[in-house]
């Protein structure tokens, strides 16, 4: 009994060192949880991969199996020690000029400062023995079922997980490690309830069920995807550049939240909320990935950000701006069809005809279907509907 009750007491006093370099290192929530398989998680993942709601992101749907086996990530794992690091900022006055906004949780490079306050608690492990693997924003776990169990949050509605007083304005990462530590109380209760105020505040109906999106409609995804970006939701897309924050904006504690945050020092670099779109669109490609490149762009391809900033243009550009014309007319004539065809669609959103016109023989089809719906797509402009 003495030795059972004195391990137990070594495992509490590691468990409080731990939490305790991870608070000082700034993360706002801890947890301890165990390695055991997250089957329902697993489930899920294979179900919607099933039915197409994953739109094809790999990332944990990738190998559902392996991101829900936190085990596999390291040799003897017996416990997971989860980390929340909070972002919150209010948003600052939109800048002159066509700006296109950005997700809060890309203004900086909140990541980095995750991974080092996550290593800190890591040394503490190392130092007394333990193997420990730092794992965030990887495919290799699916961090908000860790954390979930770990007691940090319950799940939302928008599929987030969502810190109780706090709502869903944190990254989350954990240590994966063969110390074996007590675990947290569990997962905390719903705190969402009979609320539903994140669903009808997606711009896209893309929250079909609770917890469950599909990710055809997700701006935030679909501004990562390849490809030509849907007709059907470039208007709702708006002045979005990267990501979309609507349903976090709409849940009750993160509005709070907001409303009471102070600017983050944490993490590094200068806050970047607005980006000017037509700056986005005039520098070269090198100066883009050294500017956005901790962002997810596909392929590290910028062709992707600039279709994304053209869309923005139709949407918030002044057809009078001798900016947004010249920017227009470059991509108009860039060697890319994709972006050919996105300033197609721009421009007769903004009802630049004699632009559109232009474009008519172009020799790549998918600019030559841009020009054909484009009278549909200034008529919708014009009756402020939304383009088919």
């Amino acid at each position: 009994m003495t030795g059972t009750a004195t391990s137990v007491d070594a495992g509490t006093v590691l468990r409080d060192e731990v939490e305790r370099a991870l608070r000082d290192a700034g993360l706002a929530a801890v947890g301890v949880t165990s390695v055991e398989p997250f089957h329902d998680v697993r489930r899920a993942l294979e179900q919607r991969r099933t039915d197409g709601l994953h739109a094809g992101m790999a990332f944990t749907f990738r190998d559902p199996r392996r991101s829900t086996e936190p085990g596999r990530l390291l040799r003897r794992a017996s416990s997971i020690v989860v980390g929340a690091l909070a972002y919150a900022e209010p948003l600052p006055d939109r800048p002159g000029g066509p700006a296109a906004r950005v997700a809060r949780y890309a203004w900086r490079d909140h990541y980095a400062a995750l991974r080092e306050a996550l290593d800190q608690g890591a040394e503490v492990l190392r130092s007394r023995g333990h193997r420990a693997m730092v794992i965030a924003d990887q495919n290799g776990l699916v961090d908000r079922a860790a954390a979930h169990r770990a007691g940090i949050g319950w799940w939302g509605r928008n599929a987030n997980l969502l810190v109780p007083g706090a709502g869903s304005w944190f990254v989350l990462g954990s240590i994966v490690t063969d110390a074996e530590l007590p675990h947290s109380s569990g997962p905390v209760e719903d705190g969402c309830r009979s609320c539903t105020r994140c669903i009808p505040a997606c711009p896209t109906g893309a929250i079909v069920d609770d917890g469950v999106i599909d990710a055809r409609r997700c701006l935030a995804w679909l501004v990562q995807d390849t490809g030509v970006f849907p007709r059907a939701h470039r208007v709702a897309l708006g002045d979005r550049l990267y990501g979309c924050d609507d349903c976090q904006d709409a849940c009750p504690p993160g509005r709070r939240t907001i409303t009471d945050a102070v600017p983050v020092t944490l993490s590094a670099g200068p806050s970047e909320a607005w980006v000017d779109v037509v700056d986005l669109l005039d520098a070269p490609d090198e100066a883009l990935l050294d500017r956005h490149g901790r962002w997810y762009i596909p392929r590290r391809q910028p062709r992707y950000l600039r279709r994304n900033a053209l869309v923005v243009l139709g949407n918030i550009g002044d057809p009078s701006d001798p900016r947004v014309l010249a920017a227009l007319d470059r991509h108009l004539d860039h060697d890319d069809a994709l972006l050919r065809a996105h300033a197609v669609w721009a421009c007769a959103r903004l009802g630049l005809h004699d632009r559109v016109e232009r474009a008519r023989c172009d020799r790549a089809a998918v600019v030559r279907a841009e020009v054909a719906m484009s009278p549909a797509v200034a008529r919708s402009a014009v009756a402020g509907g939304v383009a088919p």
